[in-house]
């Protein structure tokens, strides 16, 4: 592991216990925002529903077993368990967790048993262990460079069975020049790094890890765009 690493883990895992968590939080949540953090509340959602209108598409969804890597304050996790999924999530941020585990409790709490609703733990990314029928990791290889972004496809890979879905900032030369401007202007909407990554780069990681891509989407909204790749087994075809 190289010092680049080490920092960028200590990074996110601060700035999400401290400044990032209650800027976040007001993001994925209902309440006021500015501008810019309103753009980007619209764009994860589209990811989240992007995410959820694949999910309604499986069979027999209260046998599939989801882990949520990265999962935030629950906005997947919680809507996902509400459709019957079983889902087990985590967050480097502890603060993120205890928001998910409370928004949790008030939107599922009187409508799930004890054994149906999602559960929450902090968690280091690479330390996630388990198998799981769908790994789902949304938003999060934003943070790290594309080396360390290759080790983590290749650990979650090792946790699931059947499918994963990723998704990312894609690097082009269009949003690369819109990263490049935005760094002209730092202000509080802003986290404290951010990685694009090259949609080649994300597939071979993945086909390298025994994957097929099988469906792709763009999200998009002003501040925020986000590709999402979902991939299945190769041997699973």
């Amino acid at each position: 592991m190289t010092n680049s690493t080490i920092d960028d883990k200590a990074v996110v895992r601060e700035y999400f216990n401290a400044t990032g968590f209650e800027r976040w939080q007001r993001i994925y949540g209902d309440g006021e925002v500015n501008k810019v953090q309103a753009n980007i509340r619209t764009g994860h959602q589209k990811t989240i529903d992007n995410v959820l209108e694949w999910f309604a598409e499986d069979e027999h969804l209260s046998q599939i077993t989801v882990c949520d890597a990265g999962c935030g304050v629950g906005s997947l996790s919680i809507p996902l368990a509400k459709m019957g999924a079983k889902v087990f999530a985590s967050d480097i941020s502890e603060k993120m967790v205890e928001e998910a585990k409370v928004r949790s409790q008030a939107a599922l709490g009187d409508e799930l048993t004890p054994e149906r609703m999602p559960e929450f733990e902090t968690k280091d990314l690479e330390a996630i262990t388990g198998t799981y029928h769908t790994v789902v990791c949304l938003d999060v290889l934003i943070h790290y460079p594309q080396e360390k972004a290759d080790s983590m496809i290749e650990h979650l890979s090792s946790l699931a069975s059947d499918r994963i879905l990723i998704s990312f900032a894609p690097k082009t030369c269009f949003y690369a020049t819109l990263k490049k401007v935005g760094d002209f202007f730092p202000g509080p909407s802003k986290a404290t790094r951010a990685y694009l990554h090259r949609e080649s780069d994300v597939a071979k990681a993945l086909e390298r890890n025994g994957w097929k891509i099988e469906r792709r989407s763009l999200n998009k909204a002003p501040f925020y765009f986000s590709r999402l790749l979902e991939a299945t087994r190769v041997d699973a075809a």
